[in-house]
C-alpha cells in the first residue's frame, strides 16, 4: 500500500512526531507532503522518510479564523490543491494528519478518487477552534473520510459531540520507541552540570509556551515551594504567542525567581532533560487531546503530574503511575511537589510502575501494527 501523508506544519509538534513513527515503516511506499517548509522537513529526511513541500505560500487560516478569513484563503489553496491531486494519483490512500491537511485532503480525495484517512490529534471544541473551523472539520470528515483515527477517547468523544459520525472512528494512542528514552547516565550528569541543576529538585515543563499550556501556573506554584525547587521550561512560542513569553519572563522577575526558573527554548535532547528532572509537570488549562510529554516522562522513569482533563486522564491513574491535579490550581501542584520531596520511596515506586506500563501500552511497534491493520482491513 502506497500512502500520501499530508501535514500543514513546518515545525515538529506532537502530531508531527507521531507522523514520523507512522510513516517510517512504509519507506519509499510513502510520501509526506508538507504545506510549509521548516525543521520538520529536515527531521523527516533524517529518518529517511520521503518528503516534499507542496505549497509555495503558507496557509493563513488559524484555529480561531472566522468565515470571512476562511473564505479569503481559498485563493491560496487552489495551486496547493492542484499539486496534491496530481501527487495523490500515484498513491493508494491520502492520510491527513492535521486539520488544514484534512481540508486539502478531502477535496483531493474527491477529485483524485482516493480514500481519505483523517488522523485526529485535536479536541474539536470551542476552547480550541472557532465555530467555522469546527463545522468545516466535522463536515469534511463526515463527508469524505473513510476512517477517522482519534488519538484518545477524549478526542473521539469531542469529535462525536461536535457532530462527527461515531462509526468512522477508531482510537489509536501515540506510539513510542522505549529504547529512545534510556539516555546514558553520563549524558544526564553532564546536562545537570551544564545547567547548574546539581543538588536541586528539578521540575520540568515540556511544551510550547502558550497560555493554555499553563506554564504560568507552575511558576506561581514555585513561589510556595522550598528554595531547592527549580523549574526548567523546555519549549518556545510557536504560533505568534510571544506576548505570553514576555509575560512569563515578567512573572518570573516580579516574583524574584530569576535564579530558579530556566527558559531552555526548543531542545532535541528531551530524554536526557526529562531524566535529569525529579518531576515532570503537565499543566494545561484546557483538555489535552493526548499528552505525549506525559508518556515520555513515564518512559524516562521520571514521576509525572498532569492536569486532570482530556487525554491525560486516560494516561495517568493518580497514585499508581503518576499524579493528577485540577487544571489551573497551583496549590494542588504545590502539594504534589511537596509529596515528591518528602515521600521519595513511594514516588520512585510510582515512577517505576509508570515506566513498565508505558513500555507495554504505548510500544510503537504494536501501535503501528494497529494502524496497518485498520488500513489493510479497508483497502488491502
Amino acid at each position: 500500500m502506497k500512502i500520501l501523508f499530508l501535514d500543514q506544519s513546518g515545525k515538529p509538534g506532537g502530531a508531527e512526531l507521531c507522523l514520523i513513527d507512522i510513516a517510517k515503516p512504509y519507506g519509499d511506499r510513502a510520501l509526506v507532503g508538507l504545506f510549509t517548509d521548516g525543521p520538520f522537513k529536515k527531521l523527516l529526511q533524517q529518518h529517511q522518510i520521503p518528503v516534499e513541500v507542496l505549497a509555495t505560500k503558507p496557509i493563513s487560516v488559524r484555529k480561531q479564523s472566522n468565515l470571512l478569513q476562511a473564505a479569503t484563503s481559498l485563493g491560496q489553496l487552489t495551486p496547493l490543491l492542484a499539486k496534491v491531486v496530481q501527487t495523490a494519483k500515484k498513491y493508494d490512500v491520502i492520510y491527513a494528519n492535521t486539520q488544514k491537511a484534512l481540508v486539502i485532503g478531502a477535496l483531493a480525495s474527491f477529485i483524485a478518487h482516493r480514500p481519505l484517512v483523517y488522523h485526529l490529534h485535536d479536541i474539536l471544541s470551542p476552547e480550541h477552534f472557532s465555530q467555522t473551523n469546527l463545522r468545516v472539520a466535522v463536515t469534511l470528515a463526515n463527508g469524505f473520510a473513510s476512517l477517522v483515527i482519534a488519538n484518545s477517547q477524549a478526542s473521539q468523544t469531542a469529535f462525536v459531540a461536535a457532530g462527527g459520525r461515531p462509526e468512522l472512528t477508531e482510537i489509536v494512542y501515540n506510539g513510542f520507541a522505549p529504547e529512545n528514552y534510556q539516555p546514558a547516565e553520563s549524558e544526564v550528569k553532564k546536562l545537570q552540570q551544564q545547567l547548574e541543576l546539581e543538588g536541586k529538585f528539578v521540575v520540568g515543563h515540556f511544551s510550547r509556551l502558550a497560555p493554555w499550556k499553563g506554564q504560568h501556573i507552575l511558576i506561581e506554584a514555585l513561589t510556595q515551594c522550598p528554595p531547592e525547587v527549580t523549574v526548567i521550561l523546555v519549549g518556545d512560542a510557536l504560533f505568534g504567542e510571544q506576548d505570553y513569553v514576555q509575560k512569563l519572563h515578567q512573572q518570573v522577575a516580579t516574583m524574584g525567581l530569576e535564579h530558579r526558573v530556566k527558559f531552555l527554548g526548543f531542545r532535541t535532547d528531551i530524554p536526557q532533560l526529562m531524566t535529569a528532572c525529579d518531576l515532570v509537570a503537565h499543566t494545561s488549562t484546557s483538555p489535552e487531546p493526548f499528552g505525549r510529554v506525559i508518556v515520555e516522562a513515564m518512559l524516562c522513569g521520571t514521576p509525572v503530574v498532569a492536569a486532570k482533563a482530556g487525554g491525560a486522564m486516560e494516561l495517568v491513574e493518580h497514585g499508581s503511575n503518576g499524579f493528577l491535579v485540577t487544571p489551573g490550581e497551583p496549590q494542588e501542584l504545590v502539594q504534589i511537589i511537596h509529596t515528591c520531596l518528602q515521600e521519595t520511596e513511594i514516588t520512585a515506586t510510582i515512577a517505576k510502575n509508570a515506566q513498565a506500563i508505558a513500555r507495554q501500552r504505548f510500544d510503537v511497534t504494536a501501535i503501528n501494527q494497529q494502524i496497518a491493520s485498520l488500513l489493510t482491513q479497508r483497502w488491502g
